[in-house]
């Protein structure tokens, strides 16, 4: 199991975004404690209310992906999560793709199909299409990604005998659907190569407008049930399960280790094979001896 640093972002309508610590800083440290990944999230134009009742800002996640992998050497770089109906998918595809060859083949693509109409609204995309315009991304992907000619025609956009580059260095390049649903899970099984549950709760479900997920024993029916979708398409490859870390007992890495790490080994039993932690902090300081004690206690 391996290990993703989340870069923690602000709650609220307030606060700087690069208040937990200089992002290229706070990557190299991750790296050198033995994070495995690294990644953060998107809300390009959030709503004030729902700021005020705990959303949060967020750099755009692929600009800064870069400057982390520009200051890194091995971290997996994550858009935890992308949400694939903003974009045209041939600007998402284009993104994904350069910041792949720029990393040398180290950027996983985590996608999502989006909750927040408000921020549809604001972008001009049909909040009602999002299901519709995440199918249609990827269709468009590995066409894309190819750098062979290809034609495609979407809801809102013609595109014919298309001849894209750059080709990414990874093939394919890691795509991870984040959400509970069924057909999110199905996506996973046919599609894509990683699943990201949302493990927060019934409130932030019901938020992110997706079923709610219960404990580690219905994590792992799920996942044996999502090995099963991927046999009876006529996959053998292994499908990566990403899980956000989220016990508050957390913040203090190294004050429970051992109850930790039960933990731990029992998400890697249910087949989770990717583990997201964030620290929570709002200082470079906190957010330094965050990591630094996560990588003495966990991963070393």
């Amino acid at each position: 199991m391996q290990f993703i640093f989340q870069y923690p972002e602000p709650h609220g309508p307030d606060g700087d975004l690069l208040a937990a610590g200089p992002l290229g800083e706070v990557a190299q440290a991750a790296e050198r404690a033995g994070f495995h990944g690294f990644s953060l999230t998107e809300h390009p134009a959030p709503g004030s209310r729902w700021l005020a009742s705990g959303g949060h800002q967020t750099l755009d996640p692929f600009v800064a992906l870069g400057h982390v992998g520009a200051v890194t050497e091995r971290l997996r770089l994550l858009t935890y999560l992308s949400v694939a109906p903003y974009r045209n998918p041939f600007l998402l595809a284009k993104a994904a793709a350069t910041l792949d060859r720029l990393s040398d083949g180290r950027f996983t693509l985590g996608l999502g199909a989006g909750y927040l109409k408000g921020e549809f609204h604001a972008l001009g995309i049909d909040f009602d299409e999002r299901n519709a315009l995440f199918d249609e991304t990827l269709d468009v992907l590995p066409g894309y990604w190819s750098g062979e000619p290809f034609s495609y025609e979407g809801r809102h956009f013609s595109a014919r005998d298309v001849v894209c580059r750059p080709r990414p260095v990874q093939s394919p390049l890691p795509i991870w659907v984040g959400g509970n649903a069924r057909l999110t899970r199905c996506r996973v099984a046919e599609r894509a190569h990683g699943w990201m549950p949302l493990s927060g709760g019934a409130q932030l479900a019901q938020t992110a407008r997706t079923p709610g997920l219960g404990g580690v024993p219905e994590l792992a029916q799920l996942v044996a049930e999502l090995y099963e979708n991927a046999a009876a398409v006529g996959r053998t490859d292994p499908i990566d399960i990403v899980h956000s870390y989220q016990d508050e007992g957390l913040t203090t890495p190294a004050a429970e280790p051992d109850r930790h790490r039960e933990a731990f080994a029992e998400l890697a039993k249910a087949g989770v094979t990717w583990v997201v932690v964030s620290s929570g902090t709002h200082s470079a300081a906190a957010t330094f001896e965050f990591i630094d004690a996560f990588g003495a206690t966990y991963l070393r």
